[in-house]
């Protein structure tokens, strides 16, 4: 990246931060679709009280969802750390994007394994996480064609999740792209990253604890070029170990930011804002936003509605640029960092 397009990119950081401060509004009750477009047109996040679904409303017990899905099986993310889609050092020494194993089990397997209040056992080896994410409650699918049967591994739990938000739906006047559910506990992590969509994040049981970042302080990830690798599982008594992806893979643009709240790891120009999110409060996440997530000792529930972007006008152009050029590839700067070591060695 040229010193002046650092420079343009630090100015507009600068230039936004004084004029928007790191405060979110808190609103005590849902906003109107009018209020929301509003909310929307700004782009800053709210945390919303009183957005009240039979999800919300009855905590979704153990029990219950127990009761629910039964022995029907379910796509669980498992990785040996806790971080899946994130970047991490194979056993080679390469830095990859690494995606997790995915397993099926039981939600009553599930939740075992993440409290052992149900069987009494805890599972500490791993870290499981439902994750599974692009509509794994509701899909385009759903909203596309109604003559579709669109399938879900949580169908018995729709009549808890709203397929849209009334007050989102009417003024984006559009349906949800996506409904995603999400299960885990504070073992897994979601690395920092941005999403092309206007997320309305709702808790049901446990916290989440968000950390956030303007996309105008996008030049502060340190996005870098990583190859593809998945978690697998030689065998079944095995443990996960990382394979990287054929050299046809595509590779993967991402920070090289692991935990933007350990001191320095950000530069001192950033101003992240950190939001407890509880049980019943929902989160407007707008597009673009940055995002460091995790999650409460207990299991944490949550749920969330992914709609699309404007891909039209301003909004897509800016944020891409707001993200800098083109990332360098992982291996190019490691390759550099060896040829300065080398001169400093000679």
């Amino acid at each position: 990246m040229s010193c002046t397009t650092m420079e343009s990119l630090k100015w507009f950081s600068r230039e936004y931060h004084d004029l928007n401060g790191s405060h979110i509004d808190i609103l005590d009750k849902p906003p109107t679709p009018l209020e929301f477009s509003r909310i929307a047109h700004i782009s800053r996040p709210v945390v919303i009280h009183g957005f009240h679904i039979p999800a919300t409303k009855d905590l979704w017990s153990n029990q219950y969802l127990c009761d629910k899905m039964e022995d029907r099986p379910i796509s669980v993310s498992a990785t040996p750390n806790g971080l899946a889609d994130a970047v991490t050092v194979g056993p080679d020494g390469t830095s990859y994007f690494v995606e997790p194993h995915v397993e099926l089990m039981s939600m009553r397997d599930l939740l075992s394994k993440l409290d052992g209040d149900i069987t009494g056992s805890v599972e500490t080896s791993q870290a499981h996480y439902l994750q599974s994410q692009n509509g794994n409650v509701y899909s385009t699918t759903y909203f596309a064609d109604d003559t579709v049967n669109d399938f879900s591994e949580f169908d018995v739990l729709r009549p808890d999740i709203p397929s849209d938000v009334h007050w989102c739906s009417e003024a984006f006047d559009k349906h949800p792209d996506a409904v995603n559910l999400w299960i885990g506990d504070s073992k897994s992590t979601t690395s920092i990253h941005c999403d092309p969509y206007e997320n309305i994040y709702t808790v049901v049981r446990g916290v989440k604890y968000f950390t956030l970042l303007p996309p105008s302080e996008g030049w502060c990830l340190q996005e870098r070029t990583y190859p593809h690798a998945q978690y697998v599982r030689p065998s079944p008594l095995a443990e996960l170990c990382i394979e990287p992806s054929p050299a046809s893979t595509p590779p993967i643009r991402w920070s090289s930011v692991g935990n933007p709240n350990i001191p320095g790891a950000l530069p001192h120009e950033a101003h992240p804002i950190n939001v407890a999110l509880k049980a019943g409060e929902t989160l407007y996440l707008p597009a673009g936003w940055w995002h460091y997530v995790q999650q409460s000792d207990e299991i944490t529930i949550a749920l969330n509605w992914w709609y699309d972007i404007e891909m039209r006008g301003m909004t897509w152009v800016l944020l891409s640029f707001l993200r800098g050029p083109s990332a360098p590839a992982i291996k190019d700067i490691e390759a550099e960092i060896e040829d300065v070591e080398g001169e400093s060695d000679s």
